[in-house]
Order: C-alpha cells, then sequence, then structure tokens
C-alpha cells in the first residue's frame, strides 16, 4: 500500500515554470506515487496539464485546476473542484510563491508595490488555501494536512544585495500562520506544519547563474546542493499518516543551514 492511499491532495504551484523538478512537481509526482489522488492547481493550465499527463503516464491520479490562488474567487472554485471531482480533501500544499526579483529589496529603498506584491503572494494566498480547505477537511472527516512552504530567509538574517526585506517578512509571517492553523485546528486533527527551505536547485533559481548556485553551496553546512525531491520527501512525510502527531512544526530541509553556523574561512 502506497503512504497516502485514499488521500486527496491539492497542490498549489504544482507545475514548474521551467525544465527541470521544482518543489511543487516533486510534491506532487511522490504523492500521486504514494497513492495520492492530486490537484493540480497552476495559473497555467498547459503547464499544469503536462505534468498530470506524466503522473498518468506512471499510473497515479491527478487532475488540472487553472487558477490564480491571490484571488479569493478563484481559491473558492478551486475547494468546490477538488470537492466535485474527488469527494473529500485530505492534505493542502501552499507551494505558491514569488521571491524578492531583481530589484532594491531592503527596507529603506523598498517600494509599497513590492510589499503589498510579496504579502499577496507568499502570505495572504495560503491564508485563504486554508481558509477553504479546512471546512472541506472537516467534512471529509479523519482531519488533514497543511503544508506551507517557507525558506531560510524567513527564518534567519541573510546578508548580501539586493537584500530581502519584504520576502523575509513574508516567510515569517507564513511561520505565524503555521503556528496559528495548527493550534486552532488541533482539536479537529487538522495538522498544519510548514517545510523551511534553503539552497534547493530548482526552475525558478537556475536563471541565476553558476556563480550565485557556486556561493549557495558553500553557505550549507553540508556543502551539497538541496533538490525538490527532498522537499517533496518531507511533504509526503507531514502528509501521511506517520506524522500524525506531528503538528505545528517547522521542519528545515536545508543541508544544516539553520541549525549549524561555519567559521568564515
Amino acid at each position: 500500500m502506497g503512504r497516502l492511499d485514499g488521500k486527496v491532495a491539492i497542490v498549489t504551484g504544482a507545475a514548474p515554470r521551467g525544465e527541470g523538478v521544482g518543489n511543487g512537481k516533486a510534491m506532487a509526482l511522490l504523492m500521486a506515487r504514494e497513492g495520492a489522488k492530486v490537484l493540480l492547481v497552476n495559473r497555467s493550465a498547459e503547464r499544469g496539464e503536462a505534468l498530470a499527463a506524466e503522473i498518468a503516464d506512471e499510473g497515479g491520479e491527478a487532475s488540472v485546476f487553472a487558477a490564480d490562488v491571490t484571488k479569493s474567487d478563484q481559491v473558492a472554485a478551486m475547494g468546490q473542484a477538488v470537492q466535485e471531482r474527488y469527494g473529500r480533501l485530505d492534505i493542502l500544499c501552499n507551494n505558491v510563491g514569488v521571491g524578492a526579483g531583481g530589484g532594491p529589496n531592503r527596507v529603506e529603498d523598498l517600494s509599497d508595490e513590492t510589499w503589498s506584491n510579496l504579502l499577496h503572494v507568499n502570505m495572504t494566498s495560503a491564508m485563504m488555501c486554508s481558509r477553504v480547505a479546512v471546512p472541506l477537511m472537516r467534512e471529509s472527516g479523519g482531519g488533514g494536512s497543511i503544508i506551507n512552504v517557507s525558506s531560510i530567509a524567513g527564518a534567519l538574517g541573510l546578508m548580501g544585495s539586493p537584500g530581502a526585506a519584504a520576502y523575509a517578512a513574508t516567510k515569517s509571517g507564513v511561520h505565524g500562520l503555521t503556528l496559528s492553523i495548527a493550534a486552532d485546528y488541533a482539536t479537529e486533527q487538522i495538522r498544519c506544519n510548514c517545510i523551511i527551505i534553503g539552497s534547493v536547485a530548482t526552475p525558478m533559481v537556475a536563471g541565476r547563474g553558476e556563480e550565485v548556485r557556486k556561493r549557495r553551496i558553500e553557505m550549507v553546512p553540508m556543502q551539497t546542493e538541496g533538490t525538490g525531491w527532498d522537499v517533496g520527501w518531507a511533504a509526503v512525510y507531514l502528509a501521511s499518516d506517520e506524522a500524525r502527531w506531528v503538528t505545528g512544526v517547522f521542519l528545515p530541509v536545508d543541508g544544516g543551514l539553520c541549525a549549524l553556523r561555519a567559521w568564515p574561512r
């Protein structure tokens, strides 16, 4: 039996923007391999359909729902779609997010527009998806698992240009949201945990160049690079009944970066 047999999962931001395996794609593929039926949520239906076909080729079950999860009406429609297609919801992976981009992101030169955009995409979207998911999990019976995706930027101060004030603040906000959801719904067996991602090689960061990639590896205590698969397996654990007594937890997938510090060379 698969670790997620009989369960239904939503993965937002499931299909990657470019070639390779992002965190969302790894989560979706691995959950389908472990027996879950997966609703793939992306703004691009075309990218979602390509991933759904890949899952089907492996013998898994997935379908696509095109939505912008920063819009409350589309999030509500997402919840209705998963109920109509599969009749229940057990797992929600809040994987949608954007980085600081190439512009100034220190607090002294941070624009209102950048601040508002990152807040809405990185934090408000997770709140809205969770708001829709909780009643569906309650109706399904047996509890549920909400998995938020965060970054070491929300847990550590990171030196460098152009800074990460807005990005870090929104990811820290996801930590608080995680704890609140975990506390509010613990008696209903609806769990909420957060994966803190470190220097992982994904399509989102592939275009930054080899020099940036080298620096990212060097700052990791294990001196290696993570992949979307590392994040995906962490999500499978948190989604499974193996983690039935785990809620309100921040799980770093970062090669030791949150726990260890290296002396400067």
